[in-house]
């Protein structure tokens, strides 16, 4: 038991510093599938995209902040696609986002002439910022910490804006937003954009802190996003936009905590994916087993 709680307090600080980059991408996944009512699988691809632009730039001799950047723009272009797709040629939002992410993979592997590169040797934002600090787990808590606190005031003063309001009104009912003169096309894209922005963004942040770009790096961070949401949601709820994006931090910390409990306890890593991908069937599938038996005992009762 002892050496059970040893392994997770010592797991908590790299958990941490990790989830609070994971969060990144569960904000990008919250953005659409939330906001804008908009169910979209491109975050699969878009973190890889931004991992590889990253890399490939930073192995380049870029600075890493500009590779970032870049990162950021090249998943906002994903996003863009994804969201022209579905509105130019109808079709449904999932396969559009699986179309993305499937010609993402060529682009990544064309982006690093490669499957992969190591940036152990290379600088990087942690290395230029903390120096002699630059593996420690608790300086990656606060600078990550830092910067996700910035970009999530920014989307929360973004959102209480007209602009805005009108972008959360196409997620609420597309009808009347466009009966009141908003721009669906133009909501819809900026949103899914921005979504695969963040994610790409914490795509550049991840191989700067694991030191390593690989092709297969985004496989099952959206089930694992999507996990985290879920966690987070029933702790702070959704019904206020400061609440919604307090949701995905909260979820992402909670998430990775349980991830480390998992391996404390002796879980094989292999088998995490699993367990992650039975949490996400439960807690999806209970709302409609509650409908389903309600609906039959009104029957029921109906009949008596």
């Amino acid at each position: 038991m002892i050496d059970i709680v040893s392994s997770f307090i010592n797991l908590i600080p790299v958990t941490l510093a990790q989830s609070l980059i994971i969060a990144f991408v569960v904000v990008g996944i919250m953005l659409p599938f939330r906001i804008l009512n908009f169910p979209d699988l491109t975050s699969e691809g878009a973190y890889p995209l931004g991992g590889c632009v990253a890399g490939a730039m930073i192995s380049s001799g870029f600075d890493p902040v500009a590779a970032m950047l870049v990162a950021a723009c090249c998943g906002f272009l994903a996003g863009c696609s994804t969201a022209l797709i579905h509105l130019r040629f109808g079709i449904n939002t999932l396969l559009a986002g699986i179309l993305v992410l499937t010609m993402l993979y060529s682009i990544d592997i064309r982006i690093m002439g490669r499957s992969n590169i190591a940036l152990f040797t290379f600088p990087s934002l942690l290395k230029n910022l903390g120096g002699a600090y630059a593996n420690d787990a608790w300086f990656k808590i606060v600078l990550v910490g830092a910067l996700l606190t910035v970009i999530v005031a920014v989307l929360y003063y973004f959102f209480i804006t007209e602009k805005g309001a009108a972008m959360r009104a196409v997620g609420a009912s597309p009808d009347m937003a466009e009966a009141q003169g908003i721009s669906i096309w133009k909501a819809t894209i900026l949103g899914v954009g921005a979504a695969s922005a963040l994610t790409a963004f914490g795509g550049s942040l991840m191989v700067q802190t694991q030191g390593f770009a690989d092709v297969n790096m985004g496989f099952g961070i959206l089930i694992n996003g999507l996990a985290a949401l879920i966690i987070g949601e029933a702790f702070v709820g959704r019904r206020t936009v400061a609440r919604q994006l307090l949701a995905p931090i909260v979820g992402a910390i909670a998430f990775y905590q349980l991830l480390s409990i998992c391996l404390s306890l002796g879980l094989a890593p292999v088998d995490l994916k699993l367990a992650t991908g039975i949490f996400v069937l439960v807690m999806l599938g209970i709302p409609g087993l509650r409908r389903t038996t309600g609906g039959m005992l009104a029957r029921e009762r109906m009949r008596e």
